[in-house]
């Protein structure tokens, strides 16, 4: 997937390629900053996710960075369409090896520089091993009162450190479990000890089959309300394996079953218009398993871009 065979339109202009942060001139701050974490060697499956900031990268380059008209979303109709184009952004570039203890701290250091200067940060990875260090560089003296939402299948509460344990890792940081959502917990990818843990830190979880009944506004409004109770910065883990298998094949552990694009997308744009929410981790996909059209890519830079969306709507 490569821009050589994109079409020029100057009317119709493209999503990507912001400017890389060391070109920003001192002092500078961007509405929306991206940086890659590509974790991938404690994964508990077989992955080359390290390939994937680059992929998700080429793929914002398919769309355009304008909201359609929508004659419901007064907000929408106020601000105009060029919203995401408006915003000011800057590309982090990437932690080269973050995974082991320097790895990590690396990980914690440039992400905690991106926030400085980013109203909202976006990690690409890697596997989810990316949220621990991702959560703890925007949090930095602010994790005793932070929130976290995440949207995944899986508790990630394991013991040892890998892609299965970033949740239970922040908790043991200082991280309170009574401030932890999570939306998308499926049957049969989690085991009864593990679902008991969560009980037990106090982790509020939204079961998959929870959303068919509920409007997704709603499920978004408690998830904030819970992570944000403290007033500090909420950080929202998109592991792209909530989704059904179909929709997202490069994840590894995505199961058939799993919610809808259209249901990320607006939970991830939910999210995103909430002050409260200070940064995103998009985890979990190896763009070189995906399928021949690589929608688990293009979906996960639309998720980028519905993350733009939403902070311009704030």
């Amino acid at each position: 997937m490569t821009d050589d065979a994109l079409p020029d339109d100057p009317l119709w202009p493209r999503a990507g390629g912001w400017p890389a942060a060391d070109s920003l001139e001192p002092g500078t701050r961007v509405d929306v900053g991206i940086v890659g974490v590509p974790t991938w060697q404690t994964s508990l499956s077989p992955t080359k996710a390290y390939e994937t900031p680059a992929a998700i990268r080429a793929a914002l380059r398919r769309y355009s960075p304008s909201l359609a008209p929508d004659r419901s979303a007064e907000s929408r109709a106020a601000a105009g369409q060029e919203l995401i184009r408006d915003l000011a952004h800057a590309d982090f570039g990437d932690v080269r090896e973050p995974d082991g203890d320097v790895g990590q701290a690396e990980a914690i250091a440039a992400v905690a520089d991106a926030a400085d200067v980013s109203r909202v940060l976006i990690a690409l990875g890697g596997d989810n091993a990316l949220t621990f260090p991702t959560a703890l560089g925007v949090w930095g003296d602010g994790l005793g009162s932070a929130g976290l939402i995440t949207v995944d299948a899986h508790h990630d509460l394991r013991d040892g450190e890998s892609n299965g344990s970033p949740v239970r890792q922040l908790i043991e940081a200082g991280l309170a479990g009574s401030r932890v959502v999570q939306i998308g917990i499926q049957d049969f990818a989690n085991s009864r000890e593990y679902a008991q843990r969560a009980a037990d830190f106090g982790i509020t979880v939204v079961h998959r089959d929870e959303l068919h009944g509920r409007p997704l506004r709603d499920v978004m409004e408690e998830a904030l309300e819970v992570a944000g109770s403290a007033g500090g910065p909420i950080h929202v883990d998109i592991d792209m394996d909530v989704c059904d298998r179909a929709v997202v094949p490069a994840c590894p552990a995505s199961v058939p079953g799993g919610i809808a694009a259209w249901e990320l997308r607006s939970l991830v744009r939910l999210a995103a218009m909430d002050d409260r929410v200070r940064s995103f981790d998009i985890a979990e996909i190896d763009a070189t398993a995906d399928a021949p059209d690589a929608r688990t890519v293009r979906l996960a830079a639309l998720c980028v871009l519905e993350v733009c969306a939403g902070y311009a709507l704030r």
